[in-house]
């Protein structure tokens, strides 16, 4: 009679599933181990509906909303796991090995568990309309600006940081990416400034008090604007910055001397973004300057978003990455003549590393401020997009444009005159 093998126990077949590292220890509610026990981090799998919800959701989707409930633990560094479970996965293993795992796992596993609240379906208007995107831009945004405040620092910047030297603290490199937009944008004492997705004011807050303009900044977020106001009258700078809850297509054409976008084009989308510097192009004076800032594919091959992965569902619905060639082609079709372009994606990398650390030292106040579910989302986004950047799966690009005058001058110096 033909005999057949045990069943792996549940730490084995997570081995198996996975591939075996040298950094990643296995435990499992069956009382199972696998792996090393000097590994850096242990993953421990504390129940069945862990199982089901990987089995149910295979790659970065299932592993997430068992994290996110709970019956996933990490032990150990977030973004070590997380380049453990990447590096591991590479291969994968073959179909007989697949079909080994399932059976351990059972048909209990088939089943998918009840999803986290968190993970979200936005409704049905047009994607990208005006209320679309507000209710998106609200789920990320809205949730508590003392939250943000745990993560962010002082600054309140929620952009990618330019680090002076890699030994710059978290607020030293935010204040020197806000002075490096300004001096890309050759900003002028008396200059109007529009900053579109504005977030908490940071860049408005930046060129009113040390570039002498007149600074507008715009968000979808209620939360945020309320914050930015507080923080500009705090300042003492009421009279020459502002920050509206309010679309930036509602802002008035044909009045600014310059705009800045950083970190809006990820929520525009990719059928919309014609219209979005079109509508950029339009708000500019002959003469003017863009200076937008956005995270970028890092070819054609991806997909501008991933419905079904993690990001999409917990994080920034309806965020859309493109190529930077897609960002360059759109600024000259919308008029743009492109003068400067830069690749930040390193920094980007080390902005993430400082705001998960930040939520570390404040794991306890983030908890009861927003949740300890929402909280787990956080850690894991930002350990996954941390390691996104060190891999060169995603990028950060700046692109300057100058919207010329009737005669096709530019207006800039014959070479960059602002600096690192």
């Amino acid at each position: 009679m033909p005999t057949t093998t045990a069943p792996l126990s549940i730490a084995r077949a997570f081995e198996t599933l996975v591939g075996a590292s040298p950094t990643l220890r296995w435990t499992a509610y069956d009382g199972s181990t696998a792996g090393p026990d000097d590994a850096a981090v242990t993953v421990e799998v504390r129940s069945p509906q862990a199982v089901a919800f990987i089995v149910t959701s295979p790659g970065e989707l299932g592993m997430a909303r068992a994290y996110v409930s709970g019956e996933l633990e990490i032990h150990g560094d977030t973004h070590t796991a997380l380049s453990a479970l990447s590096n591991a996965a590479l291969d994968g293993p073959g179909l007989k090995e697949r079909v080994e795992v399932l059976r351990s796992f059972g048909a209990s596993a088939l089943k998918r568990p009840p999803l986290p609240p968190e993970e979200i379906v936005l409704s049905g208007w047009r994607r990208h309309s005006k209320q679309r995107d507000a209710e998106a831009i609200s789920h990320h945004y809205d949730i508590s600006n003392e939250f943000y405040e745990y993560v962010l620092g002082p600054s309140m910047a929620y952009t990618c940081a330019v680090y002076p030297e890699r030994d710059a603290t978290l607020e030293e490199a935010q204040a020197n990416k806000f002075d490096l937009v300004c001096r890309k944008l050759g900003l002028q004492p008396g200059m109007k400034l529009l900053d579109v997705g504005c977030g908490w004011g940071g860049m408005v807050m930046h060129a009113a008090e040390h570039y002498g303009v007149q600074a507008l900044g715009v968000t979808l977020s209620r939360r945020q604007a309320e914050w930015a106001q507080k923080a500009i009258a705090d300042r003492g700078l009421a009279g020459s910055a502002e920050v509206r809850f309010s679309d930036y297509r509602d802002a008035p054409d044909a009045e600014y001397d310059r705009v800045s976008s950083i970190g809006l084009t990820e929520h525009i989308g990719d059928k919309e973004l014609d219209d979005y510097f079109g509508r950029l192009y339009a708000k500019l004076k002959p003469g003017g300057r863009l200076l937008n800032h956005c995270i970028t594919r890092p070819d054609t091959s991806h997909h501008a978003i991933v419905k079904k992965g993690f990001i999409n569902r917990y994080v920034f619905p309806d965020g859309e990455l493109v190529p930077v060639g897609r960002i360059v082609t759109a600024m000259h079709d919308a008029g743009f003549e492109v003068r400067h372009e830069e690749n930040l994606r390193e920094h980007y990398a080390m902005t993430l590393r400082d705001w998960g650390q930040n939520l570390e030292d404040n794991w306890e106040a983030a908890v009861a401020e927003v949740g300890w579910r929402r909280a787990r989302v956080w850690r894991l986004y930002m350990a996954g997009s941390r390691m996104g950047f060190d891999r060169r799966s995603i990028e950060l690009h700046q692109v300057l444009g100058v919207r010329t005058d009737s005669a096709g001058r530019a207006d800039v110096p014959l070479r960059p005159d602002w600096g690192v």
